[in-house]
C-alpha cells in the first residue's frame, strides 16, 4: 500500500513539475503577444513593457544555459543546423529574384490596368461583416499577430529546449524548421514565377518600384500580340509559333553589373533604382503581383506545426487560432487571395510532415532499445533456458547501450559551443525582431 501511495505521490509531482514547465512557456507566448499588442491600445505601455519582457526572456534564458545537461546533443546538430540556413538563404535568394522578375517583366503600365481575379473568400468575409455582431468584426479586423509575432513564437519555442519544456536538440528543432521554410519558399517561387497573376492591389507596382512602364522584350513578343483578341489567341494554338509583329518600345537599360549582368533581364533595372543588383533586390519585398501561395501563412503554419509536434497544449490550439485569424487578414485586407492562404496552410502542414527525419519529438533511444531487443532475442531466450545470469545481464546491458549516445565531446569544446551558440541564438532573435517588425 505504501509503495502504491508512494508511486503516486511521484507521478502527481512529476505532473506538477511539467504544469509548470509548460505553464511557463505558454504564458511567455501569450505575454509577447499581448504586450505587442497593446502599441494599438495604449502605445506608452508599449514602450515601457515591450523591452522589460524581452529583457526578462533574455536573462531567463541566458541563466538557464549553465545548466543545461543536452550540449552534446546540441552540438551534433549544429552541421544539419548550419547546411539548413544556408539552403534556406539561397532559396529567399532566389524567391527574391523571381518577385522582382514577377513584378518588372509585364511593366507598371499592365499592373495599374489589371483587373484583380474575382475571389468568393473576399465576398464572403464581405458578407460576414453585414451579419456578425460588431464586436466580432472588430476582432477580425484586428492586428494581432503578423509575420515577426510568428517568427519570435518559434524562436521562443526553440529556447524552451532549455527549460527542459522541448525534446533536445534545439538545434534540431530549428534546423527542421529552416529546412522546411526553404523547401517551402523554393516551391512558392517556382509556383509564382510560372504564372503572372494580377495583384489584389493594382496600385502596389507604381507606388513601391521604379520598373520600367513598358513590358520585358520577352512579354512583348511573346504576351503582348496575344493579351486580348481570341482571333489572334487561336491562330497562336493552331500554328505553336510567335507569328504577330511586335511594336516600338523603349530601349532597356542596361547598367554594368559586370559577371552579375546575367541579371539584368531578370531584374530589369532602372536609372532611379540604383546602380547594383542587390540594391534591387533589397526593394524586391514582398512583391506586388499576386504570389501563389502566401509566403505569411507558410511561416504561421509551419510555426503552429512546430507547436503542435515539440509542446503541445492548449498553447499550440491558441496558436493555430492566430493562424486562422491571420488567414482571414491576409484575405480581407488583400494581401491576397483566398486560394494563396489556402494552398499555404496545406502545403505548410504537408511540408512539415515529410521533414520529420531531421527532428522529431518522439523517443527516438526506445525504438533503438526496441530494435537491439528484437536482434538479441534468440541469445536471450537461450540465456533464460540455461539461467545463466551473467548472459541475461550483459544482454541487457546491450539493449541499453543501443539507446544512449554514442560518445561525447571534449568538456571545453563544448563550453565554447554553448557560449556561440548562445550567442548567435540571441543575435538571431534581434535581426529577426528589428528585420521582421513590419511584417
Amino acid at each position: 500500500m505504501g509503495r502504491v501511495m508512494g508511486r503516486n505521490d511521484k507521478r502527481a509531482r512529476c505532473s506538477l513539475r511539467l504544469l509548470r514547465e509548460n505553464r511557463g512557456l505558454g504564458l511567455a507566448a501569450i505575454s509577447y503577444v499581448s504586450v505587442d499588442y497593446l502599441r494599438y491600445l495604449s502605445p506608452s505601455w508599449h514602450e515601457r513593457l515591450q523591452p522589460a519582457l524581452w529583457i526578462a526572456l533574455s536573462l531567463a534564458a541566458v541563466t538557464r544555459v549553465p545548466f543545461y545537461r543536452n550540449w552534446t546533443a546540441e552540438l551534433r546538430a549544429a552541421i544539419p543546423f548550419l547546411a539548413s540556413l544556408i539552403i534556406m538563404l539561397s532559396a529567399l535568394l532566389f524567391e527574391a529574384l523571381s518577385v522582382r522578375f514577377s513584378t518588372a517583366v509585364l511593366g507598371l503600365d499592365w499592373h495599374v490596368s489589371a483587373s484583380p481575379l474575382p475571389d468568393t473568400g473576399q465576398w464572403l468575409l464581405l458578407s460576414l461583416n453585414e451579419k456578425l455582431p460588431r464586436l466580432v468584426v472588430d476582432i477580425l479586423r484586428a492586428h494581432i499577430v503578423g509575420l515577426h509575432h510568428f517568427l519570435m513564437l518559434f524562436i521562443m519555442l526553440g529556447f524552451s529546449v532549455l527549460f527542459n519544456s522541448i525534446r533536445a536538440p534545439g538545434l534540431g528543432l530549428a534546423a527542421r524548421y529552416m529546412f522546411t521554410m526553404a523547401i517551402g519558399r523554393l516551391l512558392r517561387a517556382i509556383t509564382f514565377v510560372s504564372t503572372i497573376l494580377p495583384s489584389v492591389r493594382p496600385w502596389c507596382a507604381s507606388s513601391r518600384f521604379s520598373v520600367p512602364a513598358h513590358p520585358h522584350p520577352w512579354a512583348q513578343k511573346y504576351y503582348v500580340p496575344y493579351a486580348s483578341d481570341p482571333n489572334t489567341i487561336r491562330m497562336l494554338i493552331q500554328s505553336d509559333n510567335h507569328f504577330a509583329t511586335v511594336k516600338d518600345y523603349p530601349a532597356e537599360y542596361r547598367p554594368d553589373w559586370g559577371k552579375m549582368s546575367f541579371l539584368i533581364d531578370i531584374l530589369r533595372p532602372n536609372v532611379a533604382e540604383g546602380s547594383t543588383w542587390y540594391q534591387l533586390l533589397k526593394k524586391a519585398g514582398g512583391g506586388c503581383n499576386d504570389l501563389m501561395y502566401s509566403g505569411h501563412m507558410l511561416v504561421a503554419v509551419l510555426t503552429a506545426m512546430a507547436w503542435m509536434e515539440a509542446y503541445g497544449g492548449w498553447t499550440s490550439a491558441l496558436i493555430w487560432f492566430l493562424v486562422l485569424h491571420s488567414a482571414q487578414r491576409e484575405i480581407r485586407e488583400r494581401h491576397h487571395y483566398s486560394v494563396d492562404v489556402v494552398v499555404a496552410i496545406y502545403v505548410g502542414i504537408f511540408l512539415w510532415k515529410i521533414t520529420g527525419f531531421i527532428w522529431s519529438n518522439k523517443d527516438t533511444s526506445k525504438f533503438k532499445r526496441l530494435a537491439r531487443l528484437d536482434e538479441l532475442q534468440g541469445r536471450l531466450t537461450q540465456a533464460v533456458k540455461d539461467s545463466d545470469i551473467d548472459d541475461i545481464r550483459e544482454l541487457l546491458k546491450e539493449v541499453e547501450l543501443a539507446g544512449q549516445e554514442r560518445g561525447g565531446f571534449p568538456q571545453w569544446m563544448i563550453y565554447v559551443f554553448a557560449v556561440i551558440a548562445t550567442s548567435f541564438s540571441l543575435a538571431t532573435v534581434l535581426l529577426a525582431f528589428t528585420l521582421t517588425s513590419d511584417g
